[in-house]
């Protein structure tokens, strides 16, 4: 699979840390040159600092993708750098509030999480399907979750959020396929990251019993995941749209 991306030009958000780190690096590593963004500048640097160490090459843009002016901007400098955007990985989101049932959830962390995890992720199609448009086409893979495509217990706001996500993907899929644009989604399950780190912090019952919750009796890991993104941004995956992928094993075949 070496250099299955080579050449391409591909844009990944929320890469500061985690999922979207591990991402960054393996398509770096397929051949890819990556624009880098995230609101945490450090973090998004640092990511751009091992692309390049590991010899790729790439740009760090920082935006916040709940705003459009920053999303507008964050596209427009890609290609202003490179010519053209062959591969967005929209992959920012947070996790909002784990703990409460659905009548506790707070209003001012339902209105933030829905403004990253569904108006970020519509505003980066808005402004990356023209782009892909005067093109003649690209790859577009949004992160949702596998609290995407089941109920999820006192996390219900974040599973309509991803649930969003996946409805977002399946009819930019069905707009966009006679015009070459391929858009798809990936469902990840319970992933070792920063994020699950936050959900779990002080929870050490929860903590402990996370390996039962998959199958596969253990957690995923940010590069399992990164493969899969690799793969449906790869011209491997062409006829490959609209699909929400799994990558949680097998906890949603449960």
């Amino acid at each position: 699979m070496a250099d299955m991306l080579k050449d391409k030009i591909a844009l990944v958000t929320g890469a500061g840390s985690g999922i979207g780190r591990a991402t960054s690096l393996v398509l770096a590593r397929e051949g890819a040159t990556i624009a880098v963004s995230d609101i945490d500048a450090n973090g998004g640097e640092e990511t751009l600092s091992l692309i390049k160490y590991m010899g790729g090459d790439g740009m760090f843009v920082h935006a916040d993708v709940s705003r459009p002016a920053d999303v507008e901007a964050m596209v427009d400098a890609v290609v202003t750098a490179y010519g053209r955007l062959d591969c967005a990985y929209n992959n920012a989101g947070i996790e909002g509030y784990w703990g409460g049932r659905l009548h506790e959830y707070p209003e001012i962390t339902f209105d933030r999480l829905m403004d990253i995890n569904v108006k970020g992720v519509w505003l980066c199609l808005k402004y990356e399907i023209p782009q892909l448009l005067k093109q003649g086409g690209g790859a577009i893979v949004n992160t949702a979750s596998a609290a995407g495509l089941v109920g999820s217990r006192r996390l219900s706001v974040y599973s309509a959020s991803k649930h969003a996500v996946i409805g977002l993907t399946k009819s930019a899929a069905l707009e966009y396929a006679a015009d070459g644009i391929r858009v798809n989604a990936v469902c990840p399950g319970i992933i070792d990251t920063p994020m699950m780190d936050r959900l779990v912090e002080g929870r050490d019952d929860y903590a402990a019993a996370i390996p039962t919750r998959q199958p596969i009796g253990r957690k995923g890991t940010p590069d399992e995941i990164a493969e899969a993104v690799a793969w449906l941004c790869s011209d491997s995956a062409s006829l490959v749209t609209g699909l929400a992928m799994a990558v949680d094993g097998a906890f949603t075949a449960q």
